[in-house]
């Protein structure tokens, strides 16, 4: 069966397809009885996007999205899932994107100081910092529904968190990388973007907890943390390479992952050390393909766009303050199971 149409969706609402299309467009002159009752038919049938038992706006409204477009290609991929999915969703009225700097509240603070007026749910991308949170707080308080998206940002009165467990996706990493390095023992390589991103304090935690506890003949290095440039991490890739003859593995945390592979490429070590990464992109598709790295730890950023959108309109029709729903599945990608695009 095909998806359900503006006919459909009035034929079961007992209102004509012009009623439908005023609805579904948030335009005037419908009574609030039959504004219901066209809502209700289009979930029904599946015209409006549900997640769980997340209950939706009824009328369209407007979001807005804070993404960093720093050296990262899943921001990238982000912004273009976000805005492909939001155009195919009726309640969305208008969906606005904003490219910043950087993470931190630098970047942050002055563009939620810049949040149109008819905005009614922001979607963002920041480290967890006290300015950050106290910022996001006072938006929740004047009644602009916040979702973080692939790292958290706690205790800020945000609704939801799109995105997998970081906890949960760096245990999984340890156990890979103890699994495929530890035969020979040796040293782990860690690089961060950081720690004052709480998804990468999460990866850290869960990695070195699992490494620790399980592998005792792999020892990890302290972490490096890189600002996410590539620049600082094939520097730092190249010293380590250099200087780490038993090189066991390497765990990128973020992005920056440019870095590691021009070291690896440049130097090409006797023993190449494992290497796992977070996140399938053009880049890493092709790494794992020509087997220059081992791992790809993935959020599904398809889902991650399509989620974000969703529960913002669930957050917005909701007088809850927050939303109970699960995480993202991290997935493991090796070489022999890359998605297709």
């Amino acid at each position: 069966m095909g998806r359900a149409t503006i006919t459909d969706i009035a034929r079961r609402a007992g209102v004509s397809t012009a009623t439908v299309d005023r609805v579904l467009n948030d335009r005037a002159g419908v009574a609030a009885a039959n504004r219901h009752r066209v809502m209700q038919a289009a979930r029904d049938l599946g015209y409006l996007p549900v997640e769980g038992m997340v209950t939706l706006p009824s009328r369209p409204v407007h979001l807005e999205f804070f993404i960093p477009m720093v050296q990262n290609g899943f921001m990238g991929e982000l912004v273009n899932g976000i805005r492909r999915f939001a155009a195919t969703v009726p309640l969305v009225a208008s969906c606005n994107i904003r490219a910043l700097d950087g993470f931190g509240p630098e970047s942050l603070l002055p563009a939620l100081e810049t949040v149109a007026l008819r905005t009614s749910g922001i979607g963002l991308v920041a480290a967890d910092h006290p300015r950050s949170r106290e910022a996001i707080r006072r938006v929740c308080e004047a009644g602009v529904r916040v979702v973080t998206i692939a790292s958290d940002v706690p205790d800020s009165g945000r609704s939801a968190y799109v995105g997998v467990d970081n906890t949960v996706a760096g245990r999984t990493a340890a156990l890979l990388m103890g699994r495929m390095a530890s035969g020979a023992g040796g040293a782990v390589g860690l690089f961060m973007g950081s720690r004052a991103y709480d998804g990468h304090q999460g990866r850290e935690a869960g990695f070195r907890a699992v490494l620790e506890r399980d592998f005792p003949a792999l020892s990890l290095l302290p972490p490096i943390e890189t600002g996410e440039r590539s620049d600082r991490t094939r520097v730092a890739m190249t010293q380590l390479l250099r200087g780490t003859p038993d090189l066991a593995g390497v765990y990128c945390i973020g992005a920056g992952r440019t870095g590691i592979v021009a070291a690896l490429e440049e130097i090409r070590p006797v023993r190449r050390p494992i290497v796992i990464m977070h996140d399938i992109t053009d880049r890493t598709h092709a790494w794992l393909a020509d087997g220059v790295i081992d791992v790809v730890i993935d959020q599904n950023v398809q889902l991650v766009g399509e989620q974000t959108v969703i529960r913002l309109l669930g957050a917005i029709a909701t007088t809850a303050p927050h939303l109970l729903l699960k995480n993202i599945e991290p997935r493991i990608i090796l070489r022999e199971n890359i998605p297709q695009s």
